[in-house]
């Protein structure tokens, strides 16, 4: 069983067609067990009509570089992490029948394939270059994540925020229109925490908001 929390009145109406599920599982983060994976895979192959996993691989060099990491071994750390939380996934599919479950993972490579993802992720780019207060609210979401990898005592400066906003700049095409990238009417973005800016993103409050058909909702373990 799940708890399920939509961020808005209109992701509620998104989550209740349960047409389509996209799984943010974050390389590096120990919350995704292979038990966790299996679970969530389980609930939503019951709840929705498809289901896929999106596994931000490449884009997690970004905030190994800002934790220390130099970018050729950052890079090598993200793609073996990634390659290990990929098979976490199909494993997870495969013990419960899914045909093919590799084509169910959405990494960097199939989202750069998607002429949708490229062009969302240019407009984000553009919009963090060019306003104030977008750029404000991306690394404040960015710095919320890092200061979750730092010791407790320490927070992330402005140079390590600005290398690793690229993380969450490469993530949010999938915040504002999965169903356009993924070929369906409507799509419901599950994750377990999501950072504070989203709440104010699905209100319209970033100066833009996600498609008609886009939703988000907090996804946890019942009890």
């Amino acid at each position: 069983m799940m708890t399920v929390t939509p961020l808005s009145e209109r992701c509620a109406a998104v989550l209740e067609r349960a047409e389509h599920a996209c799984f943010g599982i974050s390389p590096f983060n120990g919350y995704f067990s292979p038990a966790r994976i299996r679970h969530l895979a389980a609930w939503g192959l019951a709840r929705f009509e498809r289901v896929d996993f999106f596994v931000p691989d490449a884009p997690s060099a970004f905030t190994l570089e800002a934790l220390g990491y130099a970018p050729e071994r950052a890079a090598w750390k993200a793609r073996r992490q990634g390659r290990y939380t990929r098979n976490k996934v199909v494993t997870a599919l495969a013990s419960l029948g899914v045909e093919d479950p590799g084509e169910r993972v959405l990494g960097w490579a199939e989202l750069e394939s998607s002429g949708t993802f490229t062009r969302l992720h240019e407009e984000g780019l553009r919009r963090y270059a060019e306003e104030t207060a977008f750029g404000d609210a991306c690394r404040e979401a960015t710095a919320w994540v890092l200061a979750g990898r730092l010791p407790r005592d320490r927070r992330p400066d402005a140079g390590q925020v600005e290398r690793a906003v690229r993380y969450f700049l490469a993530e949010l095409p999938l915040f504002l229109d999965t169903p356009s990238i993924v070929g369906t009417e409507t799509s419901v973005f599950c994750y377990h925490q999501p950072p504070e800016v989203l709440r104010r993103l699905y209100a319209g409050g970033l100066g833009c908001r996600p498609a008609a058909g886009q939703g988000f909702a907090v996804v946890v373990p019942a009890g």
